[in-house]
Parts: C-alpha cells; sequence; structure tokens
C-alpha cells in the first residue's frame, strides 16, 4: 500500500499562529521535536517522505531543559575509544543521533564523559538545523482523535489554536515528562522533583525524607548530601545498581554516594516500604516537622496514631523536615480520544502505552510510538528506553514504514556463503546497534543454499511476522538471527568466577556476548509466547554461544573463529573453510565436489589475491611461464574484503578498523 501525496507541508521552522479553519495534510506527522522525533525526521527527510514535526515549545529537546534538575546526565560520552571505526565508537557515544553525516556528533558541543544537561537541547538544535528538518514549535497539541475509513485509520490533531493536522501515520515521540504521584495520607505535604529547590543551602541542617529509589532520587539526595543532616530513601523495591543488573536505568555509580554514608553509618539510609500504605502528618508541637508512618484503616490519622509513636524501634520514627517525591514520569494518555485512545502496558505500573514488537500502538494502527515511550517492549531488560538504543529501534521503525507504505523490502546484504562467517565476526565486533540493544535487536541471515541475504537489526520479538514487516520470504534452507545477550546465571558481577574464559563453557558467559540461533522455519507466535524464560527467542533447533570476551573483541581464531566456523558448517551443512590457491587446486583434482569457498572462488574464475610466494611457487612447478605474475593482478571486487581477513584452512584474527 502507498501513501497518498496529499498537500505540501508547512517549510518553515517557526511558523506563527494560523487560522482555525485550516487544515493542514501530510503523510506523517512527528508529534515531539525531542531526540526521537528529530531522529525519525531525520529518516524520512532521507527518503524524501511528507512529514512534519510538531513541538509545543519553542525548541528541540525542551525536557532536557529542566531535566536532570541537578543539570548532569548520567549518559557515557566516551570521546577517547583508541578507534577510528565509527560504527564501534557509536557503542560509547550513548548521545548522538544517527545520520550520514560523520562530523554531526555529541562530542562537538561536550567532551566531557558526563555532560551539562544544558548542553543537549543545543546538539539537538545543531541536528536540526544542519539537515533542514521540517518542525513547527509553538504547537501544542491537545487532543489526537483517529477517523477510520474503511478500517484505515487516520488521525487529526488538534493544536492550541484549533488548527487541525490530518495525517495519515502519526508517530508519537513526546517521551515521559508527565510526573508519576501516589495518592496517600499527607501526599499534600510532599513537594515533587519537578519543582524542588535544587540551592543545598536550603537543606542546612534538615531531615529529609525522598520517596523512591531511582537515579532521581539519588541524584537529590547526592546534592545535599553535604548539607542535610540526615537523608532517608523509601520505597518498595530494594535498590537495584546498574553494575549488577546491567540496565542502565538503574541506580548509577555517578548518584550513589549515599550509599557510602548508609552502609558507613553517618545518618543516611534506605527503607522498604509501600508508598500506598503510608502517612505523613504535620506535628503541632514541631511546627515544620513531619511524622511518617503505616496507616491504620479507619482510623483518625493524628502524629499519635502513627505506628512511629508508640514503636521505639520503627525506622522512620524521627520527624522531617521536608519529604520529596522523586518516582519517575508517566506517558500523558489524556490528549487521546476515542479510537485514538492507547491502552496502558502491563509492565512500569502501567505508565507506558502498551506496542506491539514492531512499537506500533496495540489496537491502534497506523500509530506507532517511538523513544522512551516505547520502552514498555524491553522494559528492564534492554536500552530502548535511553537515546543509545530507541535512536536504533526508530531507524527499525522507518524501515516498516518503508515496507509497509512504500513497498520498499528490508535493506539486505547479499553475500556468498563462504563470506558469511567474515561478515557475522565484522558485525559482532562492530555493530552498535544490536551492542546497545541487546536481545531486543538482532541480524538476521536468510539462507539460499550457496547465497545468503544479510538483514541488520531487525525486532527479534516480531519474527513471526517477518515477512510482511521486510518485504522478504524465508526459504526452505532456514534462517540465522544473532543477538547480543547477558547470560542467565545470576552471579557476583564483581567476586571471583563472574566470567567465563573456555569456549567450550561459552553457554556459561554471564557478561555480554553474541549468540547465533537456527531455525528451520519462522517461529510462530504460540512460539513467541513459550520461549523460556529470559530468553529473547524461542528455543532453536541449533544455538551457539561466542564466550564472553573482557576487551569484547570476538577475533581471536581458537576461540571465537573456529566454533563458530563449526557451528555455521552444522546449520549448513557445507565446508566454510578457506583456502590457498594450490589447496583448491589440489582439492579440484581429487574430490568430487570442492569446498564452497574454492567452488566459489578459484573454480569461478574470481581469483585470489596474489603475493609473491604463491607465484614463486607456480612457477617452479612449471605452472605458469617463467615471466608470469611479475605484477599482481588487482583484488576482484567481491573477495577484496573477505580474502585478506580469511586466512587460510582456519580463520585469522581480524583488524576491523582497517
Amino acid at each position: 500500500m502507498y501513501l497518498e501525496s496529499i498537500v505540501p507541508h508547512l517549510k518553515c521552522n517557526t511558523c506563527s499562529a494560523v487560522s482555525s479553519s485550516v487544515t493542514h495534510h501530510h503523510d506523517y506527522c512527528v508529534l515531539g521535536a525531542g531526540p526521537a522525533g528529530l531522529q525519525m525526521g531525520y529518516f524520512l527527510s532521507r527518503s524524501q517522505r511528507d512529514y512534519i514535526i510538531l513541538e509545543r515549545n519553542a525548541g528541540p529537546g525542551s525536557f532536557f531543559q529542566k531535566y536532570p534538575r541537578h543539570r548532569k546526565l548520567i549518559s557515557i560520552n566516551k570521546i577517547y575509544t583508541g578507534r577510528q571505526n565509527k560504527e564501534f565508537n557509536l557503542r560509547h557515544d550513548w548521545n548522538s543521533l544517527l545520520s550520514d553525516r560523520p562530523d554531526l556528533l555529541f562530542q562537538r558541543v561536550s567532551r566531557d564523559l558526563y555532560p551539562e544537561a544544558d548542553t543537549y537541547p543545543l546538539y539537538l538544535s545543531m541536528f536540526e538545523s544542519e539537515l533542514g528538518l521540517k518542525v513547527k514549535y509553538r504547537t501544542d497539541v491537545g487532543r489526537i482523535r483517529a477517523s477510520d475509513l474503511a478500517g484505515n485509520k487516520s488521525y487529526i490533531l488538534t493544536d492550541q489554536h484549533g488548527t487541525d493536522y490530518k495525517c495519515r501515520v502519526l508517530l508519537v515521540s513526546t517521551g515521559l515528562w508527565v510526573p508519576e504521584q501516589v495518592d496517600f495520607v499527607g501526599s499534600d505535604l510532599v513537594e515533587g522533583y519537578e519543582s524542588v529547590s535544587t540551592d543545598p543551602e536550603e537543606y542546612k541542617d534538615q531531615a529529609v525524607l525522598i520517596l523512591g529509589k531511582g537515579n532521581s532520587a539519588f541524584e537529590t539526595a547526592q546534592s545535599i548530601l553535604g548539607r542535610a543532616s540526615r537523608i532517608h530513601l523509601y520505597s518498595p523495591s530494594p535498590v537495584r545498581l546498574a553494575w549488577q543488573t546491567h540496565y542502565v536505568g538503574d541506580l548509577r555509580a555517578v548518584n550513589n554516594e549515599l550509599l557510602d554514608t548508609y552502609q558507613l553509618k553517618s545518618l543516611d539510609g534506605l527503607v522498604e516500604g509501600g508508598l500506598e500504605d503510608i502517612a505523613i502528618v504535620r506535628r503541632r508541637r514541631e511546627e515544620g516537622k513531619m511524622r511518617t508512618g503505616k496507616k491504620r484503616p479507619g482510623a483518625n490519622i493524628t502524629a499519635e496514631n502513627l505506628p512511629g509513636y508508640h514503636d521505639d524501634n520503627f525506622s522512620l520514627r524521627q520527624p522531617y523536615d521536608r519529604v520529596i517525591r522523586c518516582l519517575g514520569f508517566r506517558f500523558n494518555f489524556t490528549i487521546f480520544d476515542g479510537l485514538a485512545r492507547l491502552p496502558h502496558s502491563t509492565c512500569a505500573r502501567g505508565r507506558l502505552p502498551a506496542v506491539t514488537a514492531w512499537y506500533e500502538g496495540r489496537g491502534t494502527s497506523n500509530l506507532f510510538i517511538l523513544g522512551t515511550a516505547a520502552h514498555s517492549r524491553d522494559y528492564r531488560t534492554s536500552a530502548g528506553g535511553f537515546i543509545h538504543g530507541f535512536r536504533y529501534t526508530v531507524r527499525a521503525v522507518h524501515k516498516v514504514l518503508e515496507q509497509r507504505y512504500h513497498n520498499n523490502a528490508w535493506p539486505a546484504t547479499r553475500l556468498s556463503t563462504s563470506q558469511l562467517l567474515s561478515w557475522i565476526l565484522k558485525r559482532v565486533n562492530e555493530a552498535s546497534g544490536p551492542y546497545q540493544m541487546f536481545g531486543v535487536l538482532g541480524d538476521i541471515i536468510l539462507l539460499q543454499g550457496a547465497h545468503c541475504e544479510y538483514l541488520e537489526e531487525f525486532p527479534v520479538q516480531a519474527l513471526p511476522h517477518f515477512s510482511a514487516l521486510s518485504g522478504r520470504r524465508i526459504s526452505e534452507h532456514g534462517l540465522l538471527v544473532v543477538v547480543m545477550q547477558y547470560g542467565l546465571n545470576h552471579t557476583n558481577t564483581l567476586g571471583p568466577g563472574r566470567a567465563e574464559s573456555e569456549w567450550t563453557k561459552a553457554w556459561k558467559s554471564n557478561f555480554l556476548h553474541p549468540v547465533i540461533y537456527y531455525y528451520p522455519t519462522l517461529p510462530t507466535e504460540k512460539d513467541m509466547r513459550q520461549r523460556p524464560v529470559g530468553w529473547p527467542l524461542p528455543r532453536p533447533n541449533a544455538v551457539h554461544h561466542m564466550v564472553e570476551d573482557f576487551l569484547t573483541e570476538w577475533d581471536q581464531p581458537i576461540s571465537h573463529s573456529q566454533p563458530l566456523r563449526r557451528f555455521l558448517e552444522y546449520c549448513l551443512k557445507t565446508d566454510l573453510r578457506a583456502f590457498y590457491a594450490e589447496s583448491c587446486f589440489r582439492l579440484s583434482l581429487t574430490n568430487h565436489k570442492p569446498p564452497l569457498f574454492c567452488r566459489q572462488g578459484y573454480l569461478n574464475k574470481e581469483g585470489f589475491v596474489g603475493n609473491s610466494h604463491l607465484w614463486q611457487h607456480a612457477r617452479e612447478a612449471g605452472l605458469m611461464p617463467a615471466h608470469q605474475g611479475s605484477v599482481i593482478p588487482a583484488d576482484d571486487g567481491l573477495f577484496s574484503e573477505y580474502l585478506p581477513h580469511a586466512g587460510a584452512a582456519v580463520t585469522s584474527t581480524i583488524d576491523f578498523d582497517l
């Protein structure tokens, strides 16, 4: 199905208010000019689609103009990696957006490992202006409704002036910005993270209770650690440390100084308990002081009937000067009306909209969720809620749009099967998408006998719908799926025996490592639902773990290349070894079916990269005149990159920065 080109879009970045009687038509409406919205704008612009980005504020990335409140980002900006490979370097650049401009990186505005928050709107402004993206600012969409004609939904967005924007496809990238609140007795006495003072001097010698144990809570605590008399953090769950869980949304080390003062008993501490069950009341005898305790059903709540008043060992028995709510944010569901209304996800306490594996709203066809708001697909398991993760899921959504609405199949690289080993090694050693979106985005290899098609960064949980989403078919040879995953063995991440180094026990790897799945046919929806707990995919017919590597370099011949080659040979039922020319010549004379490498190269007159030893050997054997071979022929285009890395009978170490 093709989108109809309707009416040219507005060609301005700061359009003034327009008459409410005007309706603007676009194929694509992108709601929100944050990092996800601008990332999608880049892909739509590159594809020359009719689109408009609508933003309620005066510039891009308005969330970062206020948050985090204490103005330090926790997204890594590691500029010096020792590598020149731009794709590899994106593994350690958590702020840049994707583009075909190698200079359009976040490091142009900051070289700090943990940058100041004010630099991010500057980067987004630079990204938008230098790429000429079509953004309409000061457009506050307050209502979204759906128009369903013959089962084909389109969407109408109404702004603060009553102006309508009608689009065939709606891409929502508004992020999470509504503060999460919990209703309990005394919740009106609580200050919010969004408005609390950031001046440490205002907390001098005060006792502070913070509701929450996430990064915003610890960020707030850390800023007043040297001024407050005591700081307690209260929430239902124990603190989760990112370096233990491998989830970047958990507490980061840059914010966790309070753990020292807690464990070394310097007045601060962490307490677990239900938020809905507490009560906060102001004490009459101590003006400005507040007491906390567990609610008693049916009781008239006063300080005297709180547990802390009678229990002489209640953790929160001492009064507090301030109580601060730091519970994160939720998606704004209120602007969606009728058929456009999005369902709540079952995770994250319903703070996120429910989406399909390809990020389309459940029950809202032609409406896609981008960025942080789409994190329900990988909540607490991968990086889809963060810039360094969702820049890749946005790219995947764009490929889905191109196939569905413009009949452009998912891009694929056609390879000789003999090249597959080297191509996989190249991807697992440099690709940033599967590395950041581990367990969510994977490379799909469509096996077709002597050749294969290599598709990059497909949402693996959408595999049952692969043909419809990608526009490509599975042959009788099956498919391989390459993903990155952490191990399921929950060990002490800093203790002895935390890593596996023996390639024969690669399946025991705990840290991030490549895993290759082989399926003769596509998994079904039922297979996906019944997959083992913690697995990104259903049980395959064969699976291969590449042993974790301390340097995250999976390029060693014995530990990495050779086991992978043998696994591929098992799945493909063919010899994938690489051979020198003389070996191919000998095998061609002594075998009915020489190895695939020789058939696709030597016997196909593709040629090999010459060297003085080969030419000298050929002349001495009388295979060519003495004068021939003094000049080495040019590399063959098909094998020029492959053969220098492939080596002889067993693949050799690869330098992917060449």
